[in-house]
């Protein structure tokens, strides 16, 4: 990658997160964040965790404690907080492929990777995109395993029989970081649609998140540079400037984010930010709608761009839209876009770099796999932010590079 980024004033965010408002800020009451959500997706009861990767460790621990089984399956393309929350469980991690230019899990290799040591599959739903996953509830219960939908990415989405992304896998869990819509700053939430594992959940938090002061606090501050900085202007610093600087140092991976830290804080999150989310969750249903229609405006304008891909839902299901999912027609096209895109402050990048087993400081938790299909897709795929301050000469620009690229 041998991008050079030029000065830009303006910083268009990757994904579409929503603005917080200094009303938000303020104290005072406010219903519990995960009881005012909870009816807003149409379920029971939800868990309130301090992030989406540690709703995933407490899920796999819940369900460990349980069994004997120590096998998890996982999409070869996905976030490597993933196996990092895996490794942290001390559980084996097994990547399986995707079917061709699709996230949706390759249904006979994962077939393959089944057996009596499988404690779960977890199919994700990235960039908002809506996967099926009723193949791999089939699979999984053949062998008696349970599926864990990472919905990360995709809070309020819903498949095609109405249900909300996560509830129908054994358990489902979501990110609230900065950038996933709804936020904390660092956030998540766990739900299972069965009472028991639920209330197992919820003990099992308890257990191993207790309350950390100076953790708390430093979420806090965060949270408050979020309010402060997410806009055009703030985030040419708070974004663009490190995403810039690792691209000077040709390092894709701490551009996209990919890097990260193996110890998962695990922590209760204190009551401030959980009011600054309820009262941000006012205007949730709003924001779900507002990026609705402009991701379907943005998808209709890329649609005019030969030989390009917008990676889509599942037939009937309705994802949600924090940014816009391409597959270029070749490694080289998408290469040559983000030369002249990443870092033009244009919410233009990839959204993950490599494969599991490809990244270098995955290599002793992840083993060498042959998943041709999702390093595809990863060689391929660019995402576009679904920001509310694209401009229409931004657009534009994205979308000459893109034909340019492309041709």
């Amino acid at each position: 990658m041998n991008a050079v980024p030029r000065r830009r004033w303006r910083e268009l965010p990757p994904t579409a997160g929503l603005p917080l408002r200094w009303r938000d800020l303020l104290p005072g009451p406010a219903p519990a964040l995960d009881r005012q959500l909870a009816p807003m997706l149409g379920v029971d009861r939800l868990q309130l965790t301090c992030s989406g990767t540690a709703a995933l460790v407490i899920a796999l621990r819940t369900l460990s404690a349980a069994s004997h089984r120590r096998e998890v399956i996982v999409p070869a393309y996905t976030c490597p907080l993933v196996a990092l929350a895996v490794a942290h469980c001390g559980l084996t991690l097994k990547v399986c492929d995707l079917l061709p230019g699709s996230l949706q899990p390759d249904p006979a290799m994962l077939a393959d990777l089944c057996n009596t040591g499988t404690l779960a599959i977890v199919p994700a739903h990235l960039a908002g995109r809506v996967v099926d996953i009723a193949p791999v509830c089939a699979i999984a219960a053949g062998y008696g395993a349970f599926v864990i939908e990472d919905a990360a990415q995709a809070l309020g989405a819903r498949h095609a029989d109405g249900t909300v992304v996560g509830a129908l896998g054994d358990i489902g869990f979501y990110s609230l970081a900065a950038g996933k819509g709804l936020t904390l700053y660092e956030g998540g939430l766990l739900l299972s649609r069965h009472p028991r594992l639920q209330a197992a959940l919820h003990e099992t938090a308890a257990a191993i998140a207790p309350y950390r002061l100076f953790r708390e606090l430093r979420r806090c501050i965060e949270l408050a540079g979020y309010a402060a900085l997410y806009g055009p202007h703030g985030l040419r610093w708070a974004y663009g400037a490190p995403l810039r600087r690792a691209l000077r140092h040709n390092d894709p991976i701490g551009a996209a984010g990919d890097r990260f830290p193996r110890h998962i804080p695990l922590h209760r999150v204190g009551h401030w930010r959980q009011r600054v989310g309820a009262h941000a969750c006012l205007r949730w249903p709003d924001y779900i709608e507002s990026t609705r229609r402009s991701g379907m405006q943005l998808r209709s304008r890329l649609h005019t761009i030969p030989g390009i891909d917008i990676v889509a839902d599942a037939p009937g299901a309705q994802g949600v839209w924090p940014a816009l999912l391409l597959l270029l027609p070749s490694a080289d096209a998408a290469t040559r876009a983000l030369n002249a895109l990443w870092g033009e402050g244009l919410g233009v990048g990839r959204p993950f770099v490599h494969v599991l087993p490809d990244y270098d400081y995955l290599q002793d938790l992840v083993a060498p796999a042959q998943v041709p299909n999702a390093r595809d897709f990863a060689a391929r795929a660019v995402s576009i932010g679904n920001s509310p301050w694209m401009r229409e000469c931004d657009l534009q620009r994205i979308m000459d590079t893109l034909a340019a690229a492309c041709r």
